[in-house]
């Protein structure tokens, strides 16, 4: 037992020893450099945003197919209709008041104007089939010569009226600025219908159709 212990003595001490260095290293040890900072991430812009392009106003159509509730917005609909007093190709007078009592398809155009030729003859035909009904169809040509208006009538064959509206007053007088146009009268002398040119016959006939009450008017 005696000599056991000068053993264990010198373990310990040698551990003390060991553990003395140790601390001794971790306390001269020069502090680590300090690390380079991370570079910033630069904040992300927003990409611009891009707005659908948008689409083009839709434009008033001339091919017939447009719906008459688009076209019937601004044309004194249910209104009296304006005065109409002209004179008229190859003598007389158009006098819209004197007609009071008749259906009365008003036309403005011009003979210039493409879409007006082709209509000249549908509005012939809607003319001669609904005769009947004491139906007038009056063209009215704008700021141009008799004798243009009236070589166009016959070119054409038309049997309606054609009217002369010299100066534009009529046209201004019923906002006719767009040529054609055309306006349905019902006998009564209230405007229940327009629609812009150049139009087929299914919106003719419709137009026919609120001024010719009790009638089928087929295009």
């Amino acid at each position: 037992m005696p000599t056991r212990l000068p053993i264990v003595a010198g373990l310990l001490s040698g551990v003390l020893a060991a553990a003395l260095i140790v601390v001794a290293v971790v306390l001269l040890a020069p502090d680590p450099a300090p690390s380079a900072p991370l570079p910033s991430t630069p904040a992300r812009t927003a990409a611009p945003s891009v707005a659908p392009s948008a689409s083009p106003a839709p434009t008033a159509s001339t091919s017939g197919s447009a719906s008459p509730s688009a076209v019937s917005g601004n044309f004194h609909v249910g209104q009296p209709a304006p005065p109409l007093r002209v004179p008229q190709v190859a003598g007389g007078t158009v006098d819209l008041a004197a007609l009071r009592g008749r259906p009365v398809w008003v036309n403005f155009m011009r003979t210039d104007c493409p879409p007006c030729r082709d209509e000249f003859p549908l509005m012939n035909g809607f003319a001669v089939r609904y005769a009947s009904t004491n139906l007038v169809v009056v063209a009215i040509d704008v700021r141009e010569p008799e004798t243009t208006a009236d070589d166009f009538a016959r070119s054409l064959g038309a049997t309606f009226p054609v009217g002369l509206d010299t100066d534009g007053a009529a046209q201004a007088a019923w906002s006719a600025i767009v040529l054609p146009v055309h306006f349905w009268i019902d006998a009564t002398g209230v405007v229940r219908e327009g629609a812009l040119g150049g139009i087929g016959p299914d919106i003719m006939a419709h137009g026919l159709q609120t001024i010719l009450p009790g009638v089928t008017v087929t295009p």
